[in-house]
Parts: C-alpha cells; structure tokens; sequence
C-alpha cells in the first residue's frame, strides 16, 4: 500500500490511541497497586528539644508489668536509653533529677477521647465529631475536625499526665470513619501533633445509638438486626471494590479497603456481650479483625473469647446503668477481664475522664479486690499505658519504659493509683513540657490567653 499522506495520519493516529490506552492501563495498574488508605496528610510533628536526663530513686512502673523500687529511667534524644536499678550507671552530660518517694510511668495513653472535635467550650459551633446523615460514612477522617487549640489537650496533659490520644468520630453511625492518633503537644496544626507512623484506626458501633439515631427519621437501620444488615453490605461493596480496578475513587471504600487489608485497625464501640460476639462472628466472615470494643461494659461475660480473638476492652471503671445496653455492666469488669487474660484498657470518652484515668484505674483494680481478684499495681498501670498503645498499632513505639522507645515519661509527687497523687513532670519525646515547679513549663492553649480560668487546672 502507498504511504500516502492520509494514511500516514492514520498510522499516527493509531500510534496515539495506542500509546494513550497503554497510559491508560499502566495508570490503572498503578492505582490498584498503590495502597488507598495511605494518608495524603502526613504528620508534621517534630519533637520538642529536651536534654539527656536521669530520674533517679523513684518507684518505677515500666507499663508491662514490671516494678523497679529506687530505680533509675535514662532517656536522650527523644529515646528511652536504659532502665534499671540504683546501680545503673548514668553518663555524664545527663541532668539529674531525684525521684526519692515519687513514681514513674510511661505516658498516659487514652484510646478514646473526642477532643479537638467535641472541644471545649461545648457549643454547636464547635461540635464536629459525628457526621450523622448517613448510617455509613467511612469516608469521614477525625483529623479534619480537630481544633487544635482545645483547652481540653493542656488540660489532659497537666491534670493526667496524658502524652497520646486517640481522637475518634462519634457513635451515632455504624461506620463512623478514620480516627487519629496524636502526640499531646501544642501545635498550630493538628497535623503538627498527628504521631509518626501510627495506623489509622475505623471507628464503628453497633447496639442502641445508630438504630436510635436513623430510626427515629424513619430509615434503615431501626433495628439491631437492620444494623447488621447495613454493616454487612458495607463490607460486601468495599470487597467488590477492592477487587476492582479503582477507576472511580471512593474515599469510603478505600478507608474500608485498607481494614481488609489489615493496614486499618477497627475499634469498636459495643455495650453487650451477645452483639460483640455477633461482631466478632461478622469480622470473621467479611475478613477483617476487630482490635478493640470500646465500652464494652458487659466484657466480663467473654473475657475467654475476647483472649481467644486477641481483642482489647476499651472501658470504664465504673459507668454502667445509664442506658438499657449499659444496665449489666458491673465495676468489677476490668478485673474479672485481667483474671481471664483478656487485653484490658482504661478510656475515658470524656474531657474530665482523660483526666484522671490513672483513678479511674485504681477504682477498677479497687473493685476487684472486694471480690477477691487482686491485681497488682504494676499491672494496673498497663490498663492506661502499654495495652492502650498496642490497641493502638503504636506498642511499639511507645506505652513501655522500655530501651529504644520513645521517651514518653511522667513522674508523679505520689503513687499514680492514688487520689492524691498527681503529675509533677510530663515528658515527650524527651521533652520536658510540663513541670509544676516552673509556671513557664505550663502549656496554655492560645484560645484562653487573656481570658479568665487561664490555664486553669483544676
């Protein structure tokens, strides 16, 4: 055939088309192949600088069950060096502070508080913590309702010794969207708190408050199997998706792809122990795993299976009997949990609770020993450090005085299970950011500059 000039345009063309569908394909290909629920919001915390220091003399709970009298904690560079006995050897350069009479623990970790997003104060302005205009929204991320400039972070910080939370979306959806975990230091941006490499966690809920709040507009789910129902077929669409080729993106199915993925974890707000089972029945069948129930106030009748599925129990000491789903919910569910060697975590759900989980600890442990299921102290003090960050993804990091870890450290003017005692100095990342002995070592949020109760602690 001549290579006239048309049909030279036409082999062009045809190249073009070509080479524009290869595009094309290599663009999907790439699309599938890249992780969805990876943040396009990277965290921008840097730590605070701090110096070499030696807590030395002070009773040492290292988070893992572990207890050190007169002990010694050396951290530098943002890291936990070594802990040890009176004989540990302290390198020069290091300050110097004495610890005789006091305790040490590893940060205190919520797993499930709501500030920045329901902050203070409480007005309608401000509360941004549950998108309720569908029973479904995984599309939702906490991180971009958080105020970062919430009182409640300082507060949290000086009252409780709290150096990490997890910020979650309300309940009132099945599927309530991507929690954040992050550092509890002051920042413009809730990106400049957001902490390093922890995984996103998908926050849903079962039992009364989504059946309430859609049933009560006439729609589905209106009821706990409606709820099921709806869950269920979440997951079943997220799968067809995941086996898809992502032409379309859907922010909602990739935060559901990458929990069946396993790169998301879930928590779990859930009062009864029927409905965790059903939960735990319907993760297995849709291939994904709870991590934690939050609530959880009737634990203690699963605690075997809860082990058995290596699930944590987010709880309250003592909140029970304020709805008909909490009614079975008993103090004693913490220990009873510990007795059965299930994974046991102290939250608060609340801008006063993140306060004082170390008593909200030593209530649970109290409640125990007048049934005869004595807990050791040093076990307790993990129900708010260590086993909160490894419901987290972050036990790796942090919750443990352990070498390597980040220095995440608070000493307290008592024993931390007593009402008592409170933080006298909270570190991050080896960054001393709270001292009581030195009001310029105390963080107010700039919202209450000039304004009265600044920086109130009390």
């Amino acid at each position: 055939m001549r290579n006239t000039p048309w049909s030279r345009r036409a082999i062009c063309g045809a190249a073009i088309a070509l080479a524009l569908t290869a595009q094309t394909v290599d663009a999907k290909k790439k699309d599938k192949e890249a992780k969805p629920s990876e943040a396009p919001y990277a965290s921008t915390y840097k730590p605070y600088p701090g110096r070499p220091t030696a807590l030395v003399g002070a009773t040492v709970y290292d988070g893992r069950g572990g207890r050190i009298e007169g002990g010694t904690v050396l951290f530098e560079n943002g890291k936990v060096v070594a802990v040890g006995g009176a004989d540990l050897a302290i390198p020069a350069g290091y300050d110097r502070v004495d610890g005789t009479g006091k305790f040490v623990t590893p940060g205190v970790i919520d797993i499930h508080s709501h500030l920045g997003v329901y902050p203070s104060p409480g007005v309608d302005a401000l509360s941004d913590g549950n998108e309720m205009t569908s029973p479904t929204t995984p599309d939702v991320w906490a991180e971009h309702s958080v105020w970062p400039q919430d009182p409640g972070f300082s507060r949290a910080l000086i009252n409780g010794g709290v150096t990490t939370l997890q910020i979650l979306p309300g309940s009132g959806n099945l599927i309530g969207g991507r929690s954040v975990t992050l550092k509890n230091v002051p920042s413009r941006t809730v990106q400049g708190m957001k902490y390093p490499g922890a995984p996103y966690s998908l926050k849903m809920a079962c039992g009364e408050n989504p059946k309430r709040v859609y049933g009560s507009k006439g729609q589905k789910p209106m009821t706990r199997m409606g709820n099921f129902s709806v869950d269920r077929q979440a997951w079943i669409d997220a799968r067809q998706y995941m086996d898809g080729d992502h032409a379309e993106r859907d922010l909602g199915k990739d935060t559901l792809e990458g929990v069946l993925k396993g790169e998301i974890l879930v928590q779990n707000h859930c009062y009864r122990a029927d409905e965790m089972v059903q939960v735990l029945d319907m993760a297995k069948e849709m291939g994904y795993k709870v991590t934690a129930f939050h609530h959880a106030v009737e634990a203690y009748k699963i605690g075997d299976l809860l082990k058995a599925n290596d699930v944590c129990a987010a709880i309250w000491a003592d909140w029970y009997g304020f709805k008909m789903e909490a009614y079975d919910g008993i103090p004693e569910n913490a220990a009873l949990l510990s007795k059965q060697g299930a994974c046991v975590v102290i939250h608060s759900d609340d801008e006063n609770g993140i306060q004082r989980l170390n008593q909200a600890a030593a209530r649970a442990q109290a409640a125990g020993k007048r049934i005869g299921v004595d807990i050791s102290d040093a076990q307790v003090v993990g129900w708010f450090t260590y086993n909160a960050a490894k419901a987290m993804g972050i036990g790796d990091k942090t919750g443990s005085l352990e070498a390597g870890k980040m220095a995440d450290v608070v000493l307290w003017n008592g024993n931390p299970l007593s009402v008592y005692s409170r933080p006298e100095k909270v570190w991050s990342d080896g960054a001393l950011l709270y001292d009581a002995d030195d009001p310029k070592r105390k963080p107010v949020s700039d919202f209450e500059l000039g304004q009265p109760g600044e920086g109130d602690v009390k």
